[in-house]
């Protein structure tokens, strides 16, 4: 009987040796994997803290930018502010059809938020997590942009729908992030001051630093609205204000029309 116990702690060695010779290489796969990954980030580039839309910085309840009202701004124009309203698209009969309309139904008209492309606009900060797998583009009304930069491909069309912040394919070129996007829902359908290209519109994003500032060179193509290419560019400063993202929603979009001018409601006072 003493000889049970041996042959039964030989046998539960041996199979643990056993699966340990399965596991080794899977372990050492694992590590090898992730330690590439490691590397992989530290060539990545590091863009922290919160960034503001450069002439929207300083913006107050108004929705006033200083860069607007400041005398020493002159100069200044909206089309620099909002770059991406599309006041200075080349709109073909389509294009300016549509921008007619969207500012004849625009005053007073609240808003949902943000979108796409207008998010990369706005006075609203934005955060940019960097991984070797996607970036992340989020601002402070939870809008958020998913940025794969895994190798893969765009999807094909027939796996795609329209959606306010599109599809969005990335690679790292140096220190450049160029993202292509497709498969945006009509952008003035949910924020009255985007501009109404189509859903056929195709968005070519170049974002770099340059010093201090963050750059964004787009190039817009859309043949149901646009007679050409349209090339613009938007630019970030930090926002030395914020230490952390604070998310709050559109329930306070207090936006009235006195009937030739915005105003700003007032709030209701219960008793």
């Amino acid at each position: 009987m003493s000889g049970k116990p041996v042959k039964i702690a030989l046998a539960a060695l041996a199979a643990s040796l056993a699966l340990t010779g399965f596991a080794t290489p899977a372990l050492a796969d694992h590590h090898e994997e992730q330690q590439a990954r490691v590397e992989t980030f530290a060539q990545l580039p590091y863009w922290p803290g919160y960034w503001v839309s450069e002439y929207q910085a300083g913006t107050t309840i108004t929705g006033l930018a200083p860069a607007f009202t400041n005398p020493e701004g002159a100069g200044t124009t909206f089309a620099n502010i909002m770059s991406l309203r599309g006041d200075q698209a080349p709109w073909n009969d389509e294009g300016r059809r549509r921008l007619q309309h969207v500012r004849e139904i625009s005053g007073g008209r609240k808003a949902t938020g943000w979108g796409y492309p207008m998010m990369m606009n706005s006075a609203t900060p934005l955060l940019f997590l960097i991984t070797p797998e996607h970036v992340l583009i989020i601002n402070a009304y939870n809008e958020a942009r998913y940025i794969y930069t895994d190798g893969r491909p765009m999807p094909d069309e027939l796996d795609m729908w329209p959606t306010t912040w599109g599809t969005s394919i990335g690679h790292w070129e140096g220190d450049t992030l160029v993202v292509e996007t497709v498969m945006v829902d009509s952008p003035s359908n949910y924020f009255h001051g985007a501009p109404p290209f189509s859903e056929e519109a195709r968005y070519i994003e170049r974002i770099h630093m340059d010093g201090d500032r963050l750059i964004s060179d787009m190039t817009i193509e859309d043949p149901v609205t646009l007679t050409e290419p349209w090339n613009v560019s938007v630019s970030w400063i930090r926002e030395s204000g914020w230490d952390r993202m604070i998310s709050i929603d559109w329930d306070n979009d207090r936006t009235g029309n006195d009937g030739e001018f915005n105003t700003i409601e007032p709030t209701t006072v219960e008793n």
